[in-house]
C-alpha cells in the first residue's frame, strides 16, 4: 500500500459540482437531510451489476434491483441484501422494517438514504450494495467476509488481531461441515468481544457482519453444522487448550 491524500474519492468528486451549482442548488438534489447524489456499487445476484449514480433517497431498493439492475437472475428469489458495503448489517428479504413515523415497509420499499437505513438496523455506508438470491449459502457468505477481515486486520489491537482470525477459523469449520452447532454461538461471542474494543473502527467493521448474519440466519448456520458434535471440542486450538499443551 502507498500513502495518499485522497480520503474519499466520491466526496471529492462532488466538490466540482457543488462549486459549479452552488451549495443551495446542489442541496436540492436528494431528500431532506440526505442531499446530493451517491454512487451505488451493486454486485451479486442481479442481471446487470455495476455503478449507478442516484439522488440520495430518490430511489428504493426495489428500483435499484428491478429498474437499474434489470432484476434478479432468472428463476431466483431475493434472500438478503447487504446495503452499504460488507460491514453493514445484512437485511433479510422476508422482514418488515418499522420506521420512526410508524410505517412498516418491506425491503423493496426502503429508500436508499442514510436515515432510513439506520432505522432499518443497518447503514448506507459506502454504497456497496450486495444482492443475494435464494441460491446463496449464508454460511458461505459469512465465511467469505470473515476471511476478508482476517486478512485485512492490521494486527495492532489484540481483540481484532486475534478475534478476526478466530472468526475466520470458526466459519471455515462451519462452511467445511466440520463444526459443532456450539461453534455458531462461539462465533457470535467472539464478534461481541471485538466490537467497541479497538482503536479504529475496523473492529466494528469485522464484527458487525458476523453479529447480523447470526442474528438473521442462525438456524441456517447451525443447520450446516454436525449435531453429533454438540458439546464436543472440535478445533485444534480447543484440543490444545483442554489438554494444557503447547502445539508444536
Amino acid at each position: 500500500m502507498s500513502p495518499t491524500i485522497v480520503n474519499n474519492v466520491e466526496s471529492l468528486c462532488h466538490v466540482k459540482h457543488i462549486l459549479q451549482m452552488g451549495g443551495a442548488e446542489y442541496a436540492k438534489l436528494g431528500t431532506p437531510n440526505n442531499t446530493g447524489t451517491r454512487i451505488l456499487c451493486v454486485s451479486g445476484d442481479v442481471v446487470n451489476p455495476g455503478y449507478y449514480e442516484v439522488e440520495v433517497g430518490k430511489v428504493t431498493m426495489g428500483e435499484v434491483i428491478n429498474v437499474l439492475c434489470g432484476g434478479l437472475k432468472p428463476g431466483r428469489k431475493l434472500k438478503a441484501i447487504i446495503p452499504g458495503g460488507s460491514s453493514s448489517k445484512v437485511l433479510r428479504a422476508d422482514e418488515t422494517y418499522k420506521l420512526k413515523d410508524g410505517r412498516e415497509i418491506g425491503i423493496m420499499d426502503i429508500p436508499m438514504d442514510f436515515d432510513t437505513m439506520a432505522q432499518c438496523g443497518t447503514m448506507a455506508g459506502s454504497g456497496g450494495v450486495i444482492i443475494m438470491d435464494d441460491s446463496r449459502s449464508m454460511t458461505w457468505v459469512i465465511n467469505n467476509l470473515n476471511n476478508f477481515y482476517a486478512h485485512e486486520s492490521c494486527g495492532q489491537c489484540t481483540p481484532c488481531r486475534e478475534g478476526s482470525l478466530w472468526m475466520k477459523k470458526i466459519s471455515d469449520r462451519i462452511v467445511g461441515g466440520t463444526a459443532s452447532p456450539d461453534d455458531v454461538d462461539t462465533l457470535e461471542t467472539v464478534a461481541n468481544q471485538i466490537e467497541g474494543k479497538t482503536i479504529c473502527a475496523f473492529g466494528e467493521a469485522a464484527s458487525w457482519p458476523t453479529q447480523s448474519f447470526i442474528k438473521k440466519f442462525r438456524d441456517e448456520l447451525k443447520g450446516d453444522c454436525k449435531t453429533e458434535l454438540t458439546g464436543k471440542i472440535v478445533s485444534d486450538e480447543g484440543l490444545v487448550a483442554s489438554a494444557k499443551l503447547v502445539k508444536a
